[in-house]
């Protein structure tokens, strides 16, 4: 079984940065993609990027050009660079790990999920 821990969550101010990482145990070797959520409150979870086992990256349209990931393959992390944060990227922050080959897209292709961390984007 995959366990995924995020940590790096707080509140900061509109236009400020945060970093988010993930550390994976357990039987992190199955892990082949990783990726972020977050779910607002009242709201669907929902994709923020993935990282195939490749190195291939996505990033949803509404945060592409402001977050970075960056995957270590020998340390089984993944952090989450924000940046130019908006208070419309307040959340819960989920770490996701897919076992299969393929890539992460939707809530659907996830094997495995973190508990969350949440990020507060104060106006």
């Amino acid at each position: 079984q995959v366990r995924l821990v995020e940590s790096g969550g707080g509140l900061v101010q509109a236009g400020g940065s945060l970093r988010l990482s993930c550390a994976a145990s357990g039987r992190s070797f199955n892990i082949y993609a990783m990726g972020w959520f977050r779910q607002a409150p009242g709201k669907d979870r929902e994709f923020v990027g993935s990282v195939t086992w490749a190195g291939i990256t996505y990033y949803s349209d509404s945060v592409k050009g402001r977050f970075t990931m960056s995957r270590d393959k020998i340390k089984n992390t993944l952090d989450l660079q924000m940046n130019t944060l908006k208070p419309e990227d307040t959340g819960v922050y989920y770490c996701a790990g897919r076992s299969g080959i393929g890539t992460i897209t939707t809530a659907s292709t996830v094997d495995s999920w973190g508990q969350g961390t949440q990020v507060t984007v104060s106006s």
